[in-house]
């Protein structure tokens, strides 16, 4: 199994930047893609970005431009920085990591973005 932390949410204002960080651990070999998802109240939850073991990144069009999405492989983490952020990107963020054994997911951590 594989098991992941997110670091990093608060409140911000509009325009601002914050990071987001996701630490795995346990089977991390088996990983082939993480990524972040989020969710706002009311809302289902959607993908932001994702990363493969390759490099290779998709994001929303909604956070093209502003947010961007990286891994160490070394560390096992996957970051996603945004910028410029809105009100509209307010929501739980979630990590994410396919692996040979299913699907794992973070416990999720607030983004507010507000004056």
């Amino acid at each position: 199994q594989v098991q992941l932390v997110e670091s990093g949410g608060g409140l911000v204002q509009p325009g601002g930047s914050l990071r987001l960080s996701c630490a795995a651990s346990g089977s991390i070999r088996s990983i082939y893609a993480m990524g972040w998802y989020r969710q706002a109240p009311g809302k289902q939850r959607d993908l932001v970005a994702t990363i493969t073991n390759s490099g290779t990144t998709n994001y929303a069009d909604s956070v093209k431009g502003r947010f961007t999405i990286s891994r160490d492989n070394v560390k096992n983490t996957v970051d996603l920085q945004m910028n410029t952020l809105k009100p509209v990107d307010t929501a739980v963020y979630y990590c994410n990591a396919h692996h040979v054994d299913g699907t794992s997911w973070g416990q999720g951590t607030q983004v507010t973005v507000s004056e």
